[in-house]
């Protein structure tokens, strides 16, 4: 429901109104009222222009516990363990002082989305942490034909400057929603522009490329801004003439660019388009971009396409031409190489064959748009003339029927070449009217008979270019586990998605916090079974650092607080590799058959002397195990202090004061200042003596563990006075108090409760080791070098492809004999393979907990790949391939960069496709652990793509119809021209 992109350091679009603002509600109502009203209003949907809240999903969660929000989630209702307190979005922040959102968030997982009135209840029932700023996003709608509304959690970061300073930039975020003159607004009062100026907005997104801005009505979304892009303001001279004046015109009839149209030629429809220069920079003061007009045959035609390009200083080769990245749009440029160097297909639309071809009545397509568009994008990459293109248009024709890529957010290059296939087949579809047809069973039938019968029905539905050029057969083996019935089918397709051998292991980053409390935590890389569970994690574990396995404790660490403690049964798909996994050695107190509890320790900074009166969490949270029973406040005390006397500073010795005596202190717990003689409690460390030999931590804190474990607590021998701490139970979110102990007591505790140490900000100031508790140490683990990957062959995973496998429980298989669903055995061959193979290697994996990129090498032949051996039709000659195209994706899931390799058809060079950037590349260059879709070409005669078009071949050839071609049977059951 979200979109997501890129982080922002504020929300200049938005009212910066304070969550502190809302008053709190005094009479809140109970778990079942509240559960209710937010429930209902999450139902609301969403809306154009309305404001939506962002809301930090572990809060939520900790909420939807106390109230019971899940049925599942009952028993915890009313417990106040679980009251979640102030709402805190301190986890979605990557900067806590701009509040700046982390990069590529996602919805239900990071954060979720409130309407404004159940945030507004929200936070006047609980408050809101203080100076935390609500983080309000605007809904905008998507696409021009199939509308739908988004979130919009990332704003759009614009650098905005004056053309008379274009050093000076300023940056600011802005919504899709807003308009141009809002923009426009904006600028003018950063740059003090006075209301009387005219002004005019120019959109630099090249170094010397700028287009104007005209239309204030239109959003940064029609405008087809993007991240980073470069606005201008210009002012009008005081003689009436703009500083960007253009002086020439250029005008052209088939290759157009409808620049300075005056209002009496913009009026008239035979009025010439026309294109202003000035100094190799194109102007455009229509819209938004340069229009192009290309008919057929050189006539004008009523289909215009906006782009907006570099003109090159001279001829440059056919096809090697960049694509712009319009923000975050590598993925589609990526991909539109690779087809763009498809020769049969370029050829087509080169031809101009695709206007004869257009099918706008299809109700499966769209009407045309997607064929015309790609057909006049390829035109100008293949024109020569220019170094790169900008897509502009075809990106917004392409988002208007899918609105998933119509918003700058990253994509796959994958996913947006089979709707780019799909888009232009039904566009570009010969058959005007599809007949119904009955699919049939083999039924024991020869396998070349169904797969003859099941093609033939496939092109009485589906006859276009892509269909010629791209399509398959699959045969389908579907085994009965029960009756073993045997149901065969043949399947067309369009592209290979082949699976990557799975790691079985997996590489874990943990840190092991030791019970001795002089040593520091120490950093781990451990490798653990990929679906085993948190005991695999502690076996491992144990193995490296020599600490029980069962004496461990594995935590998720966010915050300051312990979001999460495993169970040993748990399963490691839980633990994402961005988690912050820290775990605990334990060990009790006391002998073997005293009973104990380990218990969570976080710390808390006051912001007053005052008990309760709220603060900040600080340090690593700490798991101390404690005596169940007889356990006194001064007690519990002294064991903290132990645990953390790593962390707390200790006086330095002033060798020249002959006044200050050598067993001077600090007291850990009480605070006084070490003057004098004056007496100190001993609950605490001790400073060090002049022979380097702590007189009192070690003695003390052993005297304080044995006088707890034998029930008799020994008095302290001098004055109380302040704590450098103290001592309280909390939630367990960690947010509100529920018991803080007196003098004497004896506290009150169990196995669900949660003791929050608190100092206030002089004490921690003066005696606290801030860095100390962040500092760890490295395991050797940690600097050895990873093991490398290894690759595999393009054929390992073709194999895999059809290796045979039983369907899931959630998959089953309907058996016409047994009436009933089974989980039958499915095996996949290959029987026609199409003259252009595109292989998708399935690099990326998602479920529920786990999201992964596979980087394994593949292994794949730039030259004679022999697809012969996978072909199960007995009767198919040879099927050999060559590569021409790869799809390459850097990087990890949620982002990276595409680029693209390709062949060029006209000299049979390899280039190397980034954006706008193309380079000469070499063979040996192609197969990385990048390649991500392959595009191979079948080595046999060309590709002809209209019965026309054939025909003139066979003639210039001179060919005897008795004297047929010798073709593969792969080419002469696919062409049906």
């Amino acid at each position: 429901m979200a979109e997501g992109g890129g982080s922002e350091p504020g929300t200049e679009t938005q009212p910066a109104t304070s969550a502190q603002s809302l008053p709190v509600e005094h009479t809140v109502p109970d778990q079942e009222t509240q559960r209710l009203t937010i429930g209902d209003m999450l139902k609301m949907p969403l809306k154009k222009g309305d404001e939506w809240y962002l809301i930090d999903s572990r809060w939520f969660k900790q909420w939807k516990k106390f109230v019971g929000f899940d049925s599942w989630d009952m028993y915890s209702v009313g417990d106040c363990s679980y009251f979640p307190g102030p709402v805190d979005n301190s986890g979605l922040f990557a900067d806590q002082d701009t509040q700046a959102l982390k990069e590529h968030l996602i919805d239900e997982l990071d954060y979720v989305l409130l309407p404004t009135e159940a945030w507004n209840k929200l936070v006047s029932w609980y408050s809101c942490v203080e100076g935390q700023k609500p983080i309000i996003r605007k809904v905008v709608e998507h696409g021009m034909f199939v509308k739908h509304c988004k979130v919009e959690v990332y704003l759009l970061e614009l650098k905005l400057c004056d053309h008379s300073d274009p050093d000076t930039v300023v940056t600011r975020h802005f919504s899709k929603a807003d308009t141009i003159g809002s923009i426009e607004k904006v600028m003018r009062s950063i740059f003090n522009i006075p209301a009387e100026k005219d002004t005019r907005l120019w959109n630099r997104y090249m170094s010397n490329t700028y287009e104007l801005l005209s239309k204030p009505e239109s959003t940064v979304q029609d405008a087809g801004l993007y991240q980073g892009q470069v606005l201008v303001i210009e002012q009008k001279n005081d003689d009436g003439t703009w500083p960007r004046q253009t002086p020439y015109t250029i005008s052209s009839t088939t290759t157009s660019r409808n620049v300075g149209v005056s209002s009496s030629s913009a009026d008239s429809p035979s009025a010439t388009s026309s294109s202003t220069m000035v100094n190799g920079e194109c102007f455009n003061s229509s819209g938004f971009s340069s229009n192009f007009s290309i008919g057929r045959g050189g006539s004008s035609s009523s289909y215009n396409s906006s782009y907006s390009y570099r003109e090159s200083s001279s001829q440059t080769q056919p096809g090697l031409c960049g694509l712009s990245n319009l923000g975050n749009t590598c993925f589609m440029n990526s991909a539109l190489q690779c087809l763009s160097n498809t020769p049969p297909l370029t050829d087509y639309f080169l031809k101009g064959e695709y206007w004869g071809e257009i099918n706008k009545e299809n109700p499966l397509g769209m009407m045309g748009k997607i064929a015309e568009a790609y057909g006049e994008l390829i035109k100008q990459m293949w024109s020569g003339r220019h170094s790169y293109v900008a897509p502009r248009d075809f990106k917004m024709k392409v988002g208007s029927f899918a609105p998933q890529f119509s918003g700058y957010q990253q994509q796959d290059s994958q996913e947006l070449l089979a709707f780019l296939l799909d888009g232009l087949h039904e566009d570009l579809n010969r058959v005007k009217k599809k007949p119904y047809l009955y699919i049939t069973d083999a039924n024991n039938r020869p396998d070349k008979v169904v797969a003859e019968e099941s093609w033939r029905n496939h092109r009485l539905r589906n006859d276009s270019v892509i269909v010629d050029i791209f399509h398959g057969l699959f045969k389908s083996t579907l085994v009965c586990p029960e009756c073993s019935k045997i149901s065969v089918t043949f399947d067309p397709f369009c592209y290979l998605t082949l699976p990557l051998p799975m790691k079985k292991d997996r590489v874990m980053e943990v840190c092991l916090v030791s019970t001795d409390p002089l040593s520091r935590p120490v950093q781990y890389r451990v490798i653990v079974p990929k679906m085993g569970a948190v005991n695999d994690l502690c076996t491992a574990l144990s193995k490296l650092s020599g600490v029980l396995a069962d004496k461990m404790v594995v935590t998720d660490v966010y915050n300051h607080r312990f979001h999460k403690i495993y169970q040993m049964d748990e399963g490691l798909s839980h633990i994402l590799d961005r988690d912050a996994i820290f775990i605990y050695e334990i060990s009790k107190y006391g002998e073997k058959d005293q009973e104990c509890i380990t218990l969570p320790v976080y710390f808390r900074e006051r912001k007053s002397r005052q008990l309760n009166s709220g603060g900040t969490w600080f340090g690593q949270p700490l798991l101390i195990s404690l005596p169940k029973q007889n356990l006194t406040v001064d007690q519990l005390h002294n064991i903290i202090l132990k645990r953390i006397r790593l962390y707390i500073k200790t006086c330095e010795k002033d060798s020249s004061s002959d006044e200050q005596t050598a067993d001077s202190e600090v007291c850990n717990g009480p605070i006084d200042t070490c003057e004098g003689d004056e007496e100190m409690d001993h609950q605490g460390l001790s400073c060090e003596s002049e022979d380097g030999h702590s007189e009192g931590s070690e003695k003390d804190a052993s005297e304080e563990v044995e006088n707890i474990t034998s029930n008799s607590p020994k008095k302290p021998t001098t004055q109380k006075s302040k704590s450098l701490f103290s001592v309280s139970v909390v939630n367990s979110y960690g947010v509100s108090d529920i018991n803080s102990f007196g003098e004497g007591k004896l506290p009150k505790l169990n196995s669900h409760s949660i003791i929050a140490v608190e100092w206030d900000s002089e004490t921690k100031k003066q005696y606290y080791e801030e860095l100390e508790p962040e500092s760890f140490e490295k395991h050797d683990s940690m600097l050895q070098p990873q093991k490398k990957k290894t690759a595999v062959a393009l054929e390992e995973c073709i194999g895999l492809f059809t290796t045979m496998e039983t369907l899931g429980e959630h998959d089953p298989w309907y058996c016409p004999n047994c009436k009933k669903h089974q989980q039958a055995t499915k095996k996949f061959d290959l029987w026609y393979l199409p003259p252009i193979l595109v292989v998708h290697l399935k690099r990326f994996s998602y479920n529920r907990y786990w999201r992964d990129k596979l980087d394994t090498i593949v292994n794949f032949p730039i030259r004679n790949l022999d697809m012969s051996e996978f072909v199960c039709d007995p009767e198919a000659g040879p099927c050999v391939y060559d590569l021409i195209a790869v799809s390459n994706h850097y990087g990890g899931m949620g982002g990276g960069h595409y680029t693209a390799y390709a062949k060029n058809k006209i000299d049979q060079k390899w280039y190397y496709f980034d954006d706008s950037s193309v380079s000469i590349a070499s063979e040996d260059q192609i197969v990385t652990k990048a390649a991500y879709v392959l595009f191979y070409q079948r080595r046999d005669s060309q590709i002809t793509t209209s019965r026309e078009e054939k025909e003139e071949k066979e003639e210039e050839e001179g060919k005897e119809e008795e004297e047929p071609e010798e073709e593969d049977v792969c080419e002469d059951f696919m062409d049906t021209n």
